[in-house]
């Protein structure tokens, strides 16, 4: 009688926040894991507590020839893989006042170029997989333009169009895609924020997980959407943004201008 191999993953942005309680999950089922930070030690600590399980493939995942190598030595170990998880990204404010493309450069190469190399590495290992996922980290800032925004909410929305256009592309392929849109997390990149959300990390990732087995091709997570996702810290004489409310001008336009 065979018994049935474990499921095979690879979940980036592994090293903390929901990435880090999402591999616990994943792991906990007996599931074998590929995963990938920048942060090596809380992937070498993973790997220690499910011997066996765990494959480390830390680097940059900005870094295309990086990736390339890590979805080579995902096929050299394992041959194939079932589940993808694009969860890595990072957040980054603007000032205005001191505007910095660089800043804008850096967040859309991590949250949007490093996913589309991740997806190039790994879609022939999904192609020769057992009924292959590919789970994509969207966000709910792609919905409304906010302030200091400008360089997260330019990756965010092309994340997305990547998302719902591969889907289509790869649906021939018996590649099943799920989107998901969280909110605010209690995680080391929002501790600046003055919300009240009570899903921690890990909640957040049980909940997750537990619905991506259903296969969704939208996944929002309750109490995490846009009215809890702002307001960042506010300037002096600054007012809150108010969600549904019509933007208006300032001041009336100047006749005679395009």
């Amino acid at each position: 009688m065979s018994l049935t191999p474990p499921r095979r993953y690879w979940l980036t942005g592994a090293s903390n926040g929901i990435g880090a309680s999402l591999a616990e999950e994943i792991l906990k089922t007996g599931a074998h894991l590929a995963v990938s930070s920048r942060s090596l030690a809380p992937l070498k600590a993973l790997s220690q507590r499910y011997p066996g399980q765990v494959l480390v493939v830390a680097g940059d995942l900005t870094n295309g020839q990086r990736v390339r190598e890590i979805g080579e030595q995902i096929a050299e170990q394992w041959g194939s893989l079932d589940t993808m998880i694009l969860n890595g990204g990072t957040c980054e404010y603007v000032d205005a006042n001191q505007f910095d493309s660089s800043i804008i450069e850096h967040i859309v190469r991590t949250n949007l170029l490093a996913s589309s190399y991740c997806i190039e590495a790994a879609r022939s290992l999904l192609q020769a997989g057992t009924a292959p996922h590919l789970v994509g980290m969207a966000s709910s800032v792609t919905y409304l333009p906010l302030p200091r925004a400008e360089a997260y909410g330019d990756s965010k929305p092309g994340l997305r169009h990547l998302f719902e256009s591969l889907r289509i592309d790869v649906e021939p392929e018996n590649i099943e895609m799920t989107v998901v849109s969280p909110g605010v997390i209690d995680t080391p990149l929002n501790n600046d924020l003055s919300t009240h959300v009570d899903w921690s990390a890990d909640k957040a990732a049980r909940y997750l997980f537990d619905m991506l087995k259903h296969r969704p091709l939208e996944l929002p997570l309750p109490e995490l959407l846009m009215p809890v996702l702002w307001p960042l810290p506010q300037k002096p004489g600054q007012t809150g943004l108010e969600i549904g409310k019509r933007m208006e001008r300032n001041n009336p336009p100047i006749e005679g201008l395009p």
